[in-house]
């Protein structure tokens, strides 16, 4: 069931965020509704690991010492050289 919200913003924020509802095809309630949700999602739920990626897993093995750093800043000095 939905209920009404009262907000009070800035008039500039509500005009802008208005033409972009108008923009996007959405209403402006609509789009709050989506803001909000996505600022309140459970964050574990958007930290799945795709197939690919779990695929991928454990294929480079690195010395337990490395520095990515280190490796990094090696690298762009030899690409730079």
């Amino acid at each position: 069931m939905d209920k009404k919200l009262t907000l009070s913003l800035n008039k500039t924020i509500i005009e802008s965020a208005k033409n972009y509802a108008k923009s996007n095809n959405i209403s402006l309630s609509k789009l709050i509704e989506s803001y909000l949700t996505s600022l309140t999602k459970d964050k574990r739920s958007s930290a799945e690991i795709t197939p690919l990626v779990e695929s991928l897993s454990g294929v480079i093995l690195l010395e337990k010492d490395f520095d990515v750093k280190d490796a990094y800043a090696d690298y762009l000095i030899e690409k730079y050289k």
